[in-house]
This record gives C-alpha cells, structure tokens and sequence, in this order.
C-alpha cells in the first residue's frame, strides 16, 4: 500500500534475488479476466537485465521454491506466465534492434564475439558476421578502448558501450 509499482518491482527483485542494480522495465499489464479460474487477478510484469548471472542470490525467504531456467527451456508455468516470458523475450529481441539495451547484458568492457554472441542467442538464429558489424558501427552504440584482450588467437579489441543506459537508436 502507498508503493509505486516500480518500488515495490525493486524491492522484490531484491528480496528474490538480492540485486539492488539491474536494468528493470515494466512490460505489460495482464488483466484478461479468464487468466485464474479462481478470481480476477491483474499482475504487471517487469523484465530485469544483468550482465553476470553470478550476482544471483540463491532463493530464500517466500522464494525458496524458486529455480533459474534457460529462456528456451522453461519449465511449465502457472496461468499464463508462459505468455508473460514470451513477452519479455519479444520485447527484448525487439529492443536489440532500436537501442542499446544490451549494455545490460555485457559486461562493461567486450569483444565483438562477445556482442555478436549475445545476439545470436537471443535472437535465436545465426548472425552474418559483416552485416552485423556494419549495423552496429553505424548505430553509433560503441567506444573502441585502447586495450584489447589476449587469448589463444591473436589479441580481440575490446569495446563499451558509449552510454551506459539505455539509449535509442533513430532507424531512419
């Protein structure tokens, strides 16, 4: 009572997740009065972003019972919360073509591989590796850093994101 919903979205991603910083947005309002066939129930849902997984507290308190689950392999759900995961991941593939919301995904400094990666999978398909790099570059969405990182082939460039919030993107 007297909480904004995007307080109290906060407080419970906290009590459920103990993170206090995440990319949080509302989604959607679902309200279809056929959704419990027990009473007429309104839920908002929100879609929450982090860079590193690691950050996760383990369920405790009233989440006890909760488990993580890879976004193509959920488990069955109650009601229509099997709609609301599909809207997330709608509004997120939808977002990676108008902004910069992967920055909430990534790391603050990245590789190329790293961004085409994150795509890919999210997008659920292979990405074309030339045509990808050209969109991103003239999008405008990166910084390329003076450091670069080493691994079994020869050094990757490392990039961050220009701004580090959510950003637009004019298509036209």
């Amino acid at each position: 009572m007297g909480e904004l919903l995007d307080d109290a979205a906060r407080r419970e991603l906290s009590a459920s997740t103990g993170l206090d910083r995440a990319y949080l947005e509302q989604l959607f309002t679902f309200g279809d009065p056929s959704r419990d066939p027990h009473a007429h129930v309104v839920s908002v849902a929100y879609l929450a972003l982090i860079a590193d997984p690691s950050r996760v507290n383990a369920p405790r308190g009233k989440y006890l019972g909760g488990k993580w689950y890879e976004v193509s392999r959920l488990a069955p759900l109650a009601y229509d919360h099997s709609l609301m995961a599909e809207y997330a991941l709608r509004r997120l593939k939808s977002k990676l073509e108008y902004s910069n919301i992967a920055y909430a995904l990534l790391p603050r400094e990245f590789t190329f591989a790293q961004l085409e990666e994150l795509y890919a999978k999210i997008l659920g398909r292979p990405i074309d590796r030339r045509n990808f790099r050209r969109r991103i570059a003239a999008m405008n969405l990166l910084r390329k850093q003076p450091s670069s990182r080493r691994g079994a082939h020869r050094p990757a460039a490392l990039y961050s994101f220009a701004q580090h919030g959510l950003q637009l993107v004019e298509m036209l």
